[in-house]
């Protein structure tokens, strides 16, 4: 059997790829809160209107990165990150494909989010998300993100999140130096 794997590499944000993956997000966290809240997905119309109102352009270099994840080559989801000042990264759109979930690639899609957060010159990251978005919270709360106080006025957010980048930094350099040292115990 074929090993497949995971590769990130980051997208423009007004690519096809970009726009396919972005296209497939919005319309899966709409219609989940159409159909929590209304009963019902979300009106064509409505979602073409949504679709086209963001444009990712707040994920272009040089404050912002989207990337892209392939599963074996194929577009499998998409993380982008944005600059909210000098020190703060917001982490934006992470988004799996649901025949791609269950594979490691929302972890890894978000660590290279915090890797381009850094590369921006992010000491923290922030994001915001909904309640009915358990998989996102567990995900987040897994890789080390902690519930704060809101920092912006979304509507349809319910819970925000942080998480230093200053401690995966300081941890990761840390384990280097246990492997590098063989007198120590792991």
């Amino acid at each position: 059997m074929p090993v497949m794997t995971w590769t990130i590499t980051p997208e423009p944000f007004d690519s096809p790829v970009a726009a396919a993956l972005w296209r497939a997000y919005y319309t899966e966290v709409s219609d989940r809160w159409y159909l929590l809240h209304q009963g019902r997905r979300t009106d064509p119309g409505e979602l073409e209107r949504g679709v086209t109102a963001e444009s990712g352009a707040e994920l272009a270099p040089p404050d912002g990165q989207l990337l892209v994840a392939r599963y074996d080559g194929e577009p499998a989801g998409s993380a982008g990150v944005r600059l909210l000042d000098a020190t703060t990264g917001e982490l934006k759109r992470v988004f799996l494909r649901e025949g791609m979930r269950g594979r490691g690639g929302a972890a890894l899609l978000v660590a290279a989010a915090e890797g381009a957060a850094r590369a921006l010159g992010a000491r923290h990251l922030v994001l915001d998300t909904r309640s009915d978005l358990a998989e996102a919270r567990a995900l987040y709360a897994r890789l080390g993100y902690s519930e704060t106080a809101p920092y912006n006025d979304n509507p349809y957010a319910e819970h925000w999140f942080r998480k230093s980048l200053d401690d995966d930094q300081e941890r990761d350099g840390q384990e280097r130096d246990d492997q590098e040292r063989p007198d120590r115990v792991n």
